[in-house]
């Protein structure tokens, strides 16, 4: 990341059941996760094999699922004011779900919605004493790290103006998937960071999907079964011999995995 306006810094798996999703986890992806810190319980954090720090992990609590939160993967994407970003994406037809605060040693954030309904955060990040750049994203494999964001957009013609006005991303040349229509691909900074397309009748919603590397994807379809999880999606091989697979972990929340055969 060199342009923190449109970059993806963070991924957060909200669920009712840390520890549940911890053991989960870690025995699929490979991950060091927490499910609290100093005085808290409500959010740990999610550290990949190399060490890095790329996720946080939110317990939702009975008032936040009587309001309609449920289990989900949600991204963070970088912003320089996220008060101005605010009025920008209510602006361009998008919503404010969650208004602006402050975390200590964290940074200012907000949930926000895009002009069909996909949730997402937008976050200025305060990096900590000789802190540097997010890593959390990383397009070549790099296991515990995510490697695509993929939105299932409501209306795809509407998604690509609302992020490309936004957040400056680019439209490399997109792929044809036949009655499926385009695969759009994204880029920022000349990196490729995902895709837009329509959303399927399957998905209950627009949505993003963020899929985070692993060695083997064969593996990772074994151990999210023997774990409790369940396959939803694939396996499918994808664009440079890669594969994925999409699933439900125990308690609920559609992750996405990518990585070797």
């Amino acid at each position: 990341m060199t342009t923190l306006q449109g970059s993806w810094i963070w991924y957060e798996l909200m669920t009712p059941d840390p520890e549940g999703a911890k053991a989960f986890y870690e025995a699929v992806v490979g991950w060091s996760m927490t499910t609290g810190h100093g005085d808290s319980n409500d959010y740990g954090f999610l550290t990949a094999p190399d060490g890095a720090m790329v996720g946080g992990l939110l317990r939702l609590n009975d008032d936040m699922t009587s309001h309609g939160a449920r289990p989900i993967w949600i991204g963070y994407v970088g912003v320089d004011d996220v008060d101005a970003e605010l009025k920008a994406i209510e602006a361009a037809g998008g919503r404010t779900l969650m208004p602006a605060t402050d975390i200590a040693m964290a940074g200012r954030v907000a949930m926000v919605a895009d002009c069909c309904g996909a949730a997402f955060y937008v976050m200025t990040p305060t990096p900590p004493p000789g802190g540097g750049e997010s890593t959390a994203f990383a397009p070549r494999p790099n296991p515990g790290h995510c490697g695509w964001n993929e939105l299932y957009a409501g209306n795809q013609a509407n998604a690509e103006r609302f992020y490309t006005s936004r957040f400056g991303w680019t439209l490399p040349d997109p792929m044809d998937m036949g009655p499926m229509g385009k695969y759009q691909f994204i880029a920022h900074d000349g990196v490729t960071t995902g895709a837009i397309m329509t959303k399927p009748e399957a998905a209950p919603a627009a949505m993003w999907c963020h899929y985070f590397w692993v060695d083997s994807i064969a593996k990772a379809r074994g151990l999210v079964e023997a774990n409790g999880g369940q396959i939803v999606n694939g396996p499918h091989q994808v664009p440079g011999d890669l594969w994925i697979i999409q699933g439900i972990d125990p308690q609920g929340a559609l992750f996405s995995l990518v990585g070797g055969a």
